[in-house]
């Protein structure tokens, strides 16, 4: 790997502080991850997210070299691990796109005070330490949760050692993502984004990528002003994807002037996207363009309800979203599932207006889809990575297996998870993460909080 100046140094100050007995998962950039495995899940109800595969009702699936080996029945598997998967779902892991994660330390404080002024005010208080810690604690509750890729919106990178703390974070948590460089919080909307650290790590991302798991990204600002534009054009020029908040609110024009400046495209991701024209709809689906979806925030800060049914009839690429914690509580995506399909449901007056498996798709391989990972992840099918959940069914809240889609949508939860692989690594087994220690991110997460709060005087 290719590392810029300040990525060697975070790496040589973790290695030092080991040297002295300093706490390894508190430096940036020194944690070792686990070995990736060869191993076979037997006798699993697959849910292989893949149409050509199928459901395997008592099926294997091989994992080799961080790669999905093998799908099927009965597979021979030399040399692999063979872990009895009877009673229990396999499948790919979640895709989330679109997720504050600096956010984490203002778990929900919005409370009475609103969230855009408590996470402009004291988010300008933030360290680059405290957007590690922070991102710390969001991943490992990803990981937890059943989340393999995380796209983090990062809209508070005030320095380069911001962004750098959040990215280091991404390659130490183990789990696949994109980072979307952004303004700082309350930055004028006049001025752009650190357009010379944005270049610098973009054309030297490969001290960043850990092989190609973390990718790169604008989250940008719309067609408001000349700064925000220039920061788009660098995006185009650099080859990266963009992601922008548009029709938030009643009346908001944020899709029809994107598309009026002809910068509507497949690179292009919406978030929200609320109160969409019916011109707005067929703009984005003739364009490419694709869709992230959060409906517990969405809801929680009254925009509206999603559209979720119209975008998907004009065959516009979905995917599901946290979006902050501060809001939403939590990164729950079987929430997620069950809150977008009843929305949907009620709104469509249909019981059956959005299938239970539709939503699964959106959660896994649909998400994939919108982001342009598809090829990499999403499903299980040989030679994608290995990025895959075991959910275990013979849990109270679970019992007896019905349809396993709707088992999953509608009354699965964090805790069901038993093992979670990200690119043929265990981050997750035997119901417990593997790769962290949760009492140290706790706890530094705390203190962030606590520094956070302190210097605010809030």
């Amino acid at each position: 790997m290719r590392l810029t100046r300040r990525r060697f140094g975070q790496v040589a100050a973790a290695l030092g502080a080991l040297a002295s007995g300093g706490r390894l998962a508190a430096q940036q950039g020194g944690v070792v991850l686990p070995q990736r495995q060869h191993v076979v899940f037997r006798n699993a109800h697959v849910l292989s997210m893949d149409r050509a595969i199928g459901d395997l009702p008592a099926g294997d699936v091989e994992i080799r070299d961080g790669q999905i080996a093998a799908v099927g029945e009965g597979l021979a598997a030399p040399g692999a691990e063979s872990i009895d998967a009877s009673d229990k779902l396999v499948l790919p892991g979640f895709v989330e796109t679109h997720w504050h994660i600096w956010t984490a330390l203002l778990r929900s404080m919005a409370g009475d005070g609103g969230y855009f002024p408590v996470s402009r005010t004291l988010g300008s208080f933030y360290l680059a330490s405290d957007m590690y810690a922070a991102a710390r604690l969001a991943l490992a509750e990803a990981l937890h949760s059943g989340i393999t890729f995380v796209h983090d919106w990062c809209h508070n990178v005030r320095s380069p050692e911001h962004a750098d703390a959040a990215l280091t974070a991404l390659g130490d948590a183990g789990i696949r993502a994109r980072f979307a460089y952004g303004t700082p919080t309350g930055h004028p909307g006049g001025e752009p984004i650190d357009q010379a650290h944005f270049r610098e790590i973009a054309e030297s991302f490969g001290g960043y990528s850990h092989g190609g798991r973390i990718g790169l990204g604008l989250a940008w600002r719309g067609v408001g002003s000349e700064a925000s534009l220039s920061d788009r054009r660098l995006a185009d020029e650099l080859g990266l994807p963009v992601s922008v908040h548009v029709n938030n609110v009643r009346g908001a024009d944020g899709i029809a002037a994107i598309a009026a400046a002809g910068l509507l495209g497949p690179e292009v991701q919406l978030i929200h996207a609320i109160w969409s024209s019916p011109e707005e709809v067929r703009a984005v689906a003739a364009s490419g363009a694709s869709l992230s979806l959060s409906p517990y925030t969405e809801m929680r800060i009254g925009f509206g309800l999603p559209m979720t049914g119209e975008y998907l009839a004009a065959g516009v690429p979905i995917g599901l979203s946290v979006d902050t914690t501060t809001l939403s509580g939590n990164a729950d995506m079987f929430a997620i599932m069950k809150a977008i399909q009843n929305v949907e449901n009620a709104r469509a007056e249909d019981e059956f207006g959005l299938p239970a498996r539709r939503v699964l798709e959106l959660a896994t391989i649909e998400g994939a889809r919108s982001m342009g990972i598809d090829a990499v992840t999403g499903s299980l099918t040989p030679g994608k990575r290995a990025d895959v959940i075991v959910v275990d069914t013979r849990q109270v809240n679970l019992g007896v297996v019905t349809d396993p889609a709707h088992l999953l949508v509608e009354a699965a939860q964090p805790a069901n998870v038993e093992a979670v692989l990200v690119d043929g690594r265990f981050l997750k087994r035997d119901g417990r993460l593997s790769a962290v220690d949760v009492d140290e991110v706790i706890d530094d997460a705390r203190a962030a909080l606590a520094g956070v709060l302190a210097r605010s005087q809030i």
